[in-house]
């Protein structure tokens, strides 16, 4: 499966996403700092599963309807950051979609996530990625999962993989850094944490009227089942709405 991930920077990019599904072919298309009261139920041959509902620049996930039947979908809050509370800028940061697989007759759920920004510590990420993931198991424990988005995460990422596989996931990075607005911070900031999958490549597409340039993940099932390790333990936030 070929799957896109691209943070539209307050929409600016938004003029983009036609053509980049036309070059690209993918069969998914995550979007992060989208406009969702300015999307179109088609892209092409995709098809919108949803969107955030909370925060007009949110989260929002297409599907190819000839590949995938949506099963359903849901917004997750996560422990929101100082930024989070004083601006109120994103209160849904991953966006769920449980799809079948037509050509393989699988199950298959895909997050869309947008960390928080970097003026919070990476320690939060990493909760709010763990979280995230525990998020997504509400779909299926045993089903193969794979996220996409912004992650906001520039340095230190040994300690970030680390993290991500004691619960049985992989990172994996693009072949080329995603992020150029900041001299110091320029790095693998748009990327892919997986479980049961194969990711064989991540790329790094051209620049457009983004800070942050698009990826194309292509990934296939692992010949391995996932299995069902147990519940990750819950982690609280100051928020009771939150994952």
């Amino acid at each position: 499966m070929r799957v896109i991930s691209y943070n539209l920077r307050k929409h600016a990019a938004r003029g983009e996403l036609e053509k980049l599904v036309e070059s690209h072919s993918p069969n998914l298309l995550c979007l992060q700092e989208v406009d969702t009261e300015d999307l179109p139920r088609e892209l092409g041959p995709l098809h919108l599963a949803d969107a955030t509902k909370l925060n007009r620049l949110g989260l929002a996930i297409f599907y190819n309807r000839e590949r995938f039947e949506a099963l359903s979908t849901k917004a997750f809050a996560l422990k929101r950051s100082l930024h989070d509370v004083i601006a109120k800028p994103a209160h849904e940061r991953l966006l769920g979609t449980h799809l079948i697989d037509r050509v393989h007759d699988r199950e298959l759920v895909v997050g869309c996530f947008h960390a928080a920004p970097l003026t919070a510590l990476n320690s939060l990420r990493r909760t709010q990625i763990r979280a995230a993931h525990e998020a997504l198991d509400s779909f299926g424990s045993t089903l193969p999962t794979l996220m996409v988005g912004d992650f906001n995460y520039p340095i230190f990422k040994d300690h970030l993989s680390t993290s991500v596989q004691e619960t049985g996931h992989e990172v994996t990075l693009s072949d080329a850094r995603t992020y150029t607005r900041y001299k110091f911070f320029r790095g693998h900031f748009d990327f892919a944490t997986s479980i049961g999958l194969d990711i064989t490549r991540v790329t790094t597409l051209p620049q457009g009227e983004s800070d942050h340039l698009p990826i194309l993940v292509t990934a296939n099932y692992s010949d391995t089942d996932r299995v069902d390790t147990g519940s990750i333990e819950t982690l609280k936030s100051d928020d009771e709405t939150s994952v």
